[in-house]
């Protein structure tokens, strides 16, 4: 304990508030991450459905989740510049320094973020104003611009995580920068694929619950039968390839940051045999208090056999490792997110044996229950992966080359909380617009359906070229915002 407030006391007072901001910044960007990388994969599927099979209600989506698409880009784009700027001004040690070796990646992510932004305006430009099979060609590069900025961003947190590419002069300055090294570092691969099916898998199940909740409100149409079965299905087959990649990750840390490893997994001496802990406290003096213990599975994990040597946290100094309290929230976000992901698979092949054998959706109301709380318990998983990275990488912000406390900002503490809470206050408004925004549509899609009554209208690919939409009659779904085959109550839950 005596050791823990010593590292506290020589910490820079502006720590606490820099790591607060960033902290809060990042997870708020990060609820928009899914939907901004993934999005337009999903979309892109429910707009060639309907283009192979004649489908107005697919099309009616695709309509839909593309103009979806656009608000939340536009809120990801407020969220994600502040991100950028908190590199400069929260932590100039580390972009002064490290910045020509690692910035490489925020240039692609700045490249691919400028792309998307066009190739979702031509997108949602392009209904009834181009050929259907242009228009779809058109947006075919989106998923690809989505997956650039992601690799970006990626290839700048693993070289932090396994930092390579580049040798030091006599003053500690790299040199002799090798950018194709420092892009693909040891850990890119793993952290880079993990992410991407992640954000596939999150996506999948926050845009199918949206559709589970209006079946469970009494919406049993084909548009939400529709809207469900693609992005459900799509993330129920990532699942199980995001588990084996979840495992593949796991052993990477193992080897390439036995350290962290040792925090995540809360093993204080370097030893065989080491149990696996669900849950519990890491104490100063090793112990660990309230978990439930698996004797030898920790050695087995990590090297399929129960005489695996495991690194333990105490291999190196105390200033050099996560604290007792950080292994602790890590191990608890660790296992949270393995937790989420088992159930989440569970529910996958629920999904899947019922598809196999009866060729439909499972009819069980907790079925549709478990499937509207999926996409939260897939940002929940999101969320604690960022932090076990984030937080197991600790004291260092470049592994073993740099501390967080050298790279933090000279500004007063006090300007930082005050910054803190104004970035607070512009969040809550950001993020409430962005709701107050999804509310409306959703309003009006739902009056558009119900001015449908049913009947058969004409599908938004079936004129061109697509000119300016006619005036609103009475009854005309396509003057209300789209147009579709769904009855009165559909477009939203």
């Amino acid at each position: 304990m005596h050791l823990m407030a010593h590292l506290v006391a020589d910490a820079p007072a502006q720590m606490l508030p820099a790591r607060s901001l960033m902290a809060f910044t990042l997870a708020s960007h990060i609820m928009l991450v899914p939907m901004g990388v993934a999005l337009p994969l999903i979309t892109l599927v429910m707009h060639y459905r309907g283009l192979r099979r004649a489908d107005a209600t697919a099309l009616l989506l695709a309509r839909r989740w593309s103009a979806v698409m656009a608000v939340q880009f536009a809120i990801g784009v407020v969220t994600g510049t502040v991100l950028s700027f908190e590199f400069g001004l929260l932590w100039p040690g580390l972009m002064g320094r490290w910045g020509d070796v690692f910035g490489i990646g925020f240039g692609v992510e700045a490249w691919a973020f400028f792309l998307e932004a066009v190739l979702i305006a031509i997108y949602l430009y392009g209904w009834r104003r181009l050929k259907p099979r242009t228009h779809f060609l058109l947006a075919l590069p989106l998923p690809a611009a989505a997956l650039l900025g992601a690799f970006g961003i990626l290839a700048a947190n693993s070289w932090m995580n396994t930092p390579q590419g580049f040798s030091l002069d006599s003053a500690g300055n790299p040199v002799d920068v090798d950018v194709w090294k420092a892009v693909f570092t040891p850990m890119f691969g793993p952290q880079y694929w993990h992410f991407v099916v992640a954000m596939l898998v999150t996506a999948g199940y926050v845009v199918a619950g949206v559709y589970a909740v209006g079946w469970l409100r009494g919406r049993r149409d084909r548009y939400h039968r529709l809207g469900f079965t693609v992005p459900f299905t799509i993330a129920a087959v990532a699942t199980p390839v995001q588990f084996v990649l979840g495992d593949s990750i796991a052993r990477s840390v193992f080897q390439k940051q036995p350290v962290k490893f040792a925090a995540m997994e809360m093993v204080w001496k370097t030893d065989t045999h080491v149990p696996e802990y669900l849950f519990g406290r890491l104490h100063p003096d090793g112990a660990v208090s309230g978990g439930i213990k698996v004797p030898q599975l920790d050695s087995i994990l990590a090297g399929f056999r129960p005489d695996t040597k495991v690194t333990g946290l105490t291999s190196v100094p105390a200033s050099d490792r996560p604290t007792v309290a950080q292994s602790t929230i890590i191990h608890w976000t660790f296992d949270i997110m393995v937790g989420a992901g088992s159930v989440l698979l569970l529910l996958a092949l629920w999904y899947g044996l019922v598809w196999l054998r009866h060729r439909r959706l499972p009819r069980s109301t907790w079925f549709f229950r478990s499937s509207a709380c999926a996409g939260v318990a897939s940002l929940l998983a999101v969320e604690c992966g960022w932090i076990t990275t984030e937080v197991g990488r600790q004291p260092w912000i470049v592994y073993q080359n740099m501390r967080v406390a050298d790279a933090v900002t000279s500004t007063r503490s006090t300007s930082l909380w005050i910054m803190f809470g104004l970035v607070i206050v512009m969040y809550v408004l950001v993020f409430g617009s962005f709701l107050a925004v999804l509310l409306k549509m959703r309003t009006r899609w739902r009056l558009a359906d119900a001015q449908a009554g049913g009947r058969p209208v004409e599908a938004p690919e079936a004129v061109t070229p697509y000119g300016p939409r006619p005036p609103a009659t009475a009854g005309d779904a396509r003057g209300s915002g789209g147009s579709g085959t769904a009855p009165p109550g559909g477009g939203g839950s």
